[in-house]
């Protein structure tokens, strides 16, 4: 296994570029592309991975094309001793697409996808009915603006000046 290495050199980010703007290509082609050997390639992206910068290499979905176009944010205020088994219970349903603990008013944040306003409905009652949710507060998207990323700190030359040891 690669050593462990604090931050991202111009490599890194180049192959990182890469493999988000063509994750069908081949290590070959990727080494080729950059000039490199195509072990150094492997190499690269072993250590990332080894080191928790590279958590996955599927694909990214889409609800809106699988059917859920209607997204929303739902605030969930929960009895702190059941936040386990809350957390349990939200993962067991499937439109909860992520769920954090949070600061500040609320306790858990969710983001859901449903098929219309009336499935969001449903989803929420869902969640309502898991033992130690007290309520919640729930907000619909209209449009994404920033969609989920990462790349562009790792774009950032300065990253391996603040990330933690």
């Amino acid at each position: 296994m690669a050593a462990r290495r604090d931050g991202l050199d111009e490599l890194d980010r180049k192959v990182l570029h890469l493999i988000r703007e063509r994750p069908r290509t081949g290590l070959l082609e990727i080494a080729r592309l950059l000039g490199v050997a195509r072990g150094t390639v492997q190499a690269r992206l072993d250590r990332m991975v080894a080191d928790g910068v590279i958590t996955d290499f599927g694909p990214n979905l889409s609800p809106r094309a699988l059917g859920y176009p209607v997204q929303a944010f739902t605030t969930l205020e929960v009895e702190q001793i059941t936040r386990p088994d809350i957390s349990a219970a939200l993962t067991a349903i499937p439109e909860v697409l992520e769920a954090h603990i949070v600061t500040g008013p609320g306790d858990v944040w969710c983001r859901i996808a449903g098929r219309d306003h009336e499935h969001i409905q449903q989803v929420i009652d869902q969640t309502l009915a898991i033992p130690g949710v007290r309520r919640s507060s729930t907000v619909i998207t209209l449009s994404t603006v920033v969609a989920h990323r990462v790349q562009p700190l790792a774009d950032d030359p300065r990253a391996a000046d603040r990330r933690s040891p």
